[in-house]
């Protein structure tokens, strides 16, 4: 079983103290704090880093998906956009949108639409978020040049 972890270290009260995160792979260290997750402070947040994850889970379980179909693709891009709203149980991660855009030639589109909501219901953060009321997912496959040999 592989175990990752990350680390946060918080002092102070909740609206005027502050924080550090820290991935265990010590690739990346930041502040974070009320500012930077309730308004548009300086600093990361919990949200961010949920769709840092997001956003590289599904790109590999697409990839993974269309390898296992026989295609490879030239490149995957994917941004997770996190919605943090108000609910009657506080605070609460209310939506996720994927957007991706893919270069993979030779795919029909309606195939890549059905290899893309698999990816989806399939990525391993999507199914550790399956609490959050709505993920949804923009695919769009771009188009592809071929060199004439």
């Amino acid at each position: 079983m592989t175990i990752r972890e990350a680390s946060a270290k918080w002092h102070g009260t909740l609206k005027e103290g502050s924080g550090r995160v820290k991935l265990g792979s010590g690739v990346f260290e930041g502040a974070y704090s009320f500012p930077s997750r309730f308004e548009h402070g300086p600093g990361t947040n919990p949200e961010e880093l949920i769709a840092a994850a997001h956003a590289g889970c599904f790109s590999m379980a697409l990839s993974a998906i269309l390898g296992t179909a026989h295609h490879i693709p030239a490149s995957i891009s994917t941004v997770a956009k996190v919605h943090l709203g108000a609910t009657a149980a506080g605070p609460t991660i209310t939506r996720i949108e994927l957007e991706t855009q893919a270069e993979i030639p030779g795919l029909a589109p309606d195939e890549f639409q059905n290899l893309a909501q698999r990816a989806k219901t399939t990525c391993l953060v999507s199914r550790a978020l399956a609490g959050v009321a709505s993920i949804t997912l923009k695919a769009e496959l771009l188009a592809t040049t071929t060199t004439a040999q």
